[in-house]
């Protein structure tokens, strides 16, 4: 399936969200979407290091929101 990863920071004060980066691939499901993203937080060039992530479909739904493990 095809998906969007984005990465963000947040900031404890607020719980407010910084995207500091965003990516386009494939997956065959949830649970390899989400160790797909936990390597490519540690492997892409974003301004900061993300603190979590989010995984939608391509239509927008969300299938996975939460910190990055690894």
């Amino acid at each position: 399936m095809k998906i969007v990863i984005e990465f963000y920071r947040t900031r404890d004060a607020d719980d407010a969200h910084a995207i500091v980066g965003r990516e386009i691939t494939e997956a065959a499901n949830v649970e390899s979407a989400i160790e797909l993203a936990s390597r490519l937080a540690q492997s892409l060039d974003m301004p900061q290091r993300p603190d979590a992530m989010t995984i939608m479909d391509t239509a927008g739904a969300t299938l996975y929101a939460g910190d990055i493990e690894g």
